[in-house]
């Protein structure tokens, strides 16, 4: 059986994101959907980031039911129909 590639710790990547409420700076790791802001403890996403949820056939058992349907129903899911290549 393959893993998802997005669980391999070695190819994790890191981005950074501003709190909505304080403006702090939060980092958010490839394998994150959200974070709490050490500053304030506001959730902080970003959100217009594709996720491999959007395509990944095996999306809904791999990050749970309850967290798939909580993304579908925000419509986040419905942003892109496949992965795309990182553009040089």
């Amino acid at each position: 059986m393959s893993t998802c590639p997005g669980m391999d710790s070695r190819s994790l990547t890191v981005r950074d994101a501003t709190c909505p409420s304080c403006g702090a700076s939060v980092e958010l790791f490839s394998d994150e959907q959200r974070r709490k802001c050490p500053s304030c403890g506001a959730s902080v996403s970003l959100e217009t980031m594709p996720v491999c949820a959007m395509w990944c056939p095996s999306a809904k058992s791999c990050i749970g039911v309850e967290r798939y349907a909580e993304l579908k129903g925000s419509g986040l899911l419905d942003k892109v129909e496949s992965p795309t290549e990182p553009s040089d």
